[in-house]
């Protein structure tokens, strides 16, 4: 059998080397060495000193403002959007989140042997931890929209560095000076080809990398790609769309794999499995979100999660979450892994969500789901020229942790936020020509031109989990993640020749998504809301809230825990204003009971109690925290919690 990835000479090397390289970067319980703080991606911190019983006592302890100094106070470069907006979206495979005003408003910094590292413009920053005190700063010659940095120990031969992308280099600095390490690559740098906005994956000697590529149909390709931390050589690359011979080749019927982009891993992170060698790879939708009549078939590996053999690429195992996708529902986070109990039985898992807002929960070493997947009818469209698929998988537990459908009498109304908005929904529905939706699954109807408006309504459009991700508890077994819920309205249409919508949208057929507001990939059911004196206060969803939730899933047992609406909407003062509303970033737990999150538009910072859900401590912060948090332990033996608010490091810590 021909294995469907490129395995280069170095493979070789990598395969030989020894488990034995001693990794201060696992081994010191004090430090947050990754962006999901280990391979399993369970963002799961072992220190307890900041606990249920003291959190609320949590103060701020330093900032560090990442614009450089005489910098303009540009605006964040992705502003959190109203409560249950659509959030970051495909856009993320484009490279939202970049270094406006000199801040990756999106990264995780990491905190390692007493230095904390993180990307900010066109800069790597070196901080004391315990202060926010520079210790050096790193200059680039081009802007990094990397969410992160990744650290590798070193060897006899080569110091430890600070690896990271930067457009289309990969690069590495001396962790301890921040100066260019020539010994990799060349003068510190390997050109990937393909960029990627995401945090390299360390296993052993092998750095791995996803890929950015644009949301056009044909283009550069998706792959994942490998290469070896020493001297920067390639070592493996995986085709992320099968060609002639490998497996998964007929699910893209005639030629229409051929140079087909958008199937890769835009999210910015991957998880892996040290004891085994395996690393999990969530793939996005082809490309063309809302149309695929060009791309006939089931098209793997989009919207799938795929294990490989982290040390050859070589494919080992894959599960598809969505069969052709037309709702651009991605797998933006990587999944987490945890070792869970069912009926007495102990199975190495991994939790694993998207935007449709279902949470698979599969055996890690062989991908059969734990709890039993259906694949269940789903309506058909009447797009010309568009291939459905007849059913769509659908998992049997947990139950959905977003709404997957609508209906007339789930608009919000004056009691649930202000009578203005309720007739704003109103107003929307009426010059819409009301809303189709037949549940999960619904795709976009076609709108012929000149026709009176047929609009559909998705659910959930763009909403769901995206890429900030889950955070597990491996001694409970609990996986916590925050979803909002996001439609999308809208129908089918004819572009005008020569027409852009700004997306890559576009087909060979012209078929693009529009509605009554004009033609555009994106469109909210959400209404703007405005005070007794006109102010517009808002743009808010048109359904009844919660609109934003965080979740505990039972990874044990697939029942839902516990679920809290996040975030609030102030305008609507304290009777109403626990909305929800959550941006894309993802929570932290710890072994002092919490789940710290930001991820909302409201501009807090929250802790959990990780049993029941009871929120125990919040901050407002001058900016919203669109940012996975961290917590570590100084050298003062003081524990502190950490997160990027658009364009500073903030950090608190007990009195």
């Amino acid at each position: 059998m021909r294995f469907w990835c490129l395995v280069l000479p170095a493979a070789a090397v990598l395969a030989a080397t020894l488990h034995a390289q001693a990794s201060a970067v696992k081994d010191n319980p004090a430090d947050w060495p990754m962006y999901t703080r280990d391979l399993a991606g369970t963002r799961y911190s072992p220190l307890a000193q900041i606990n249920t019983g003291n959190v609320s006592k949590l103060a701020p302890a330093w900032s560090y403002r990442l614009r450089p100094s005489g910098a303009p106070a540009a605006a964040p470069d992705f502003p959190p959007p109203e409560p249950g907006a659509a959030a970051e979206g495909s856009g993320g495979r484009g490279g939202r989140g970049g270094a406006g005003g000199g801040a990756n408003p999106e990264a995780t910094p990491i905190v390692v042997n007493g230095m904390m590292y993180l990307p900010a413009g066109n800069r790597i920053l070196a901080l004391e931890p315990e202060t926010g005190k520079e210790i050096w700063s790193a200059p680039l010659e081009t802007n990094t929209t990397a969410r992160g940095v990744a650290y590798w120990p070193g060897d006899r031969d080569n110091p430890p560095r600070i690896l990271f992308t930067a457009g289309r280099y990969l690069n590495a600095l001396n962790a301890a000076t921040g100066k260019v390490d020539p010994g990799f690559g060349k003068e510190g740098k390997v050109d990937i080809a393909v960029p990627w906005n995401g945090v390299p994956a360390i296993f052993r000697n092998a750095v791995m990398l996803g890929a950015t590529v644009g949301e056009i149909p044909h283009g550069a390709p998706g792959d994942s790609r490998a290469y070896d931390a020493r001297t920067g050589a390639k070592l493996w690359e995986f085709h992320s769309v099968p060609r002639p011979g490998e497996p998964g080749f007929g699910t893209w019927e005639g030629d229409s794999w051929e140079g087909y982009s958008g199937v890769n891993v835009w999210g910015w992170y991957l998880t892996a499995d040290e004891q085994r060698g395996i690393v999990y790879m969530p793939f996005g939708s082809p490309a063309g979100n809302y149309y695929g009549g060009d791309r006939p078939g089931n098209n793997l590996f989009g919207n799938s999660i795929v294990a490989v053999d982290a040390n050859t690429g070589k494919y080992l195992w894959h599960f598809q979450t969505v069969h052709h996708d037309l709702w651009d529902a991605d797998l933006p986070p990587a999944p987490s892994l945890v070792d869970i109990t069912v009926k007495g039985k102990k199975i190495p898992a991994l939790a694993q969500i998207g935007k449709t807002g279902w949470m698979f929960i599969l055996d890690r070493v062989t991908g059969k789901p734990v709890f039993g997947v259906e694949e269940r009818s789903v309506p058909k469209g009447d797009v010309p020229g568009e291939w459905y698929s007849p059913t769509q998988p659908f998992p049997l537990k947990p139950p959905p942790l977003v709404r997957t459908s609508f209906k007339k009498e789930e608009m919000v109304t004056a009691d649930d936020t202000t009578a203005e908005h309720a007739k704003a929904c109103q107003d929307l529905w009426d010059r819409s020509g009301g809303f189709y939706n037949a549940g999960p699954f619904t795709p976009f109807l076609y709108h012929q031109t000149g026709t009176p408006p047929r609009s559909t309504l998705i659910f959930p459009g763009n909403g769901g989990a995206n890429w900030g991700g889950t955070a597990a508890d491996p001694k409970t077994g609990y996986v916590y993640v925050q979803t909002h819920d996001t439609a999308l309205i809208g129908w089918m249409e004819r572009k005008s020749p020569g027409g852009n919508y700004g997306s890559g949208n576009g087909s060979p057929q012209l078929l693009d998504r529009g509605s009554v507001d004009g033609p555009g990939p994106y469109h909210g059911f959400s209404a703007p809301a405005k005070d007794a004196n006109g102010r517009t206060l808002g743009n808010w969803p048109c359904q009844k809230p919660p609109w934003g939730r965080l979740f505990a899933v039972n990874a044990n047992t697939g029942d839902i825990a516990w679920q809290v609406p996040l975030g609030i909407t102030e305008a609507l003062g304290p009777a109403r204003q626990n909305t929800g509303g959550s941006g894309s970033a993802g929570p932290i737990v710890t072994a002092g009971g919490l789940v710290l999150i930001g991820a909302t538009n409201d501009a807090r910072f929250r802790a959990f109690d990780s049993k029941t859900g009871q929120e125990l401590w919040s901050a407002k912060l001058e900016r919203a925290a669109n940012a996975n948090p961290l917590t570590y332990q100084g050298k003062n033996g003081k524990q502190y919690v950490a997160v990027i608010a658009t364009d500073s490091v903030v950090a608190f810590a007990l009195p």
